[in-house]
């Protein structure tokens, strides 16, 4: 059993009811940056709902490199966990703490009865379905339709909306892997965008002056 007062910001979203379902069933546990939360073919039993931190969700081709597809944040679920669960099949994601992170872990079982019964669960659920959608959407028109130097600037405006900072602590080739290319192709592009004076690069850190 978990303290309501840590559900407290869900309240807008809950009733009371599902406040106090959450309470009695669900698991408080921590990640670390880096910790892998749910990995591709892992049978999920819980899904989590995201009390602290940021989440990378990334999908992996056949030679093992992985591309981000959205990132979670405080008060979010994963829909592909969701889908993997209402259908009992393994994860086709995985799920990596972008920092240091809390979460709820929500029993599967409960999951599927409270979409039946609470009209505030479904609407949460069937909402962040919709959500992580239209971020997968955005993120296929973006490999369609953008050439790698928009999609580099794109990805660092999207991250300091994420971290409500302009000063961004990643190296080369963690924004290689989340881009799916090579370092050396992102180091010649941020070189470029700080030509640009759109950034200025500094040792592991990007501060992002226009965007």
């Amino acid at each position: 059993m978990i303290s309501k007062e840590l559900l407290e910001p869900f309240n807008y979203l809950f009733d009371s009811e599902i406040i106090d379902s959450i309470a009695d069933v669900a698991l408080l546990k921590t990640f670390q940056k880096s910790d892998i939360i749910i990995d591709i073919g892992q049978e999920l039993n819980f899904i989590p709902l995201l009390i602290k931190g940021n989440i990378k969700v990334l999908r992996e081709d056949k030679n093992g490199d992985e591309l981000l597809l959205y990132v979670l944040e405080s008060g979010d679920t994963c829909a592909m966990s969701l889908t993997c669960c209402m259908v009992k099949s393994v994860s086709k994601i995985r799920a990596i703490a972008d920092e240091d992170v809390t979460v709820i872990m929500i029993p599967i079982a409960n999951m599927k009865l409270w979409f039946n019964s609470n009209e505030s669960w479904r609407t949460f659920i069937l909402q962040s379905y919709q959500v992580r959608f239209d971020e997968m959407l955005e993120t296929i028109d973006t490999l369609a339709f953008m050439k790698m130097d928009k999609r580099l600037f794109k990805y660092l405006t999207d991250q300091v909306k994420l971290t409500a900072s302009k000063s961004l602590a990643i190296t080369h080739q963690e924004i290689a892997e989340d881009l799916n290319t090579s370092r050396v192709v992102v180091s010649r592009l941020l070189k470029q965008l700080e030509r640009e004076n759109k950034i200025e690069l500094g040792r592991n850190k990007i501060l992002v002056l226009d965007f």
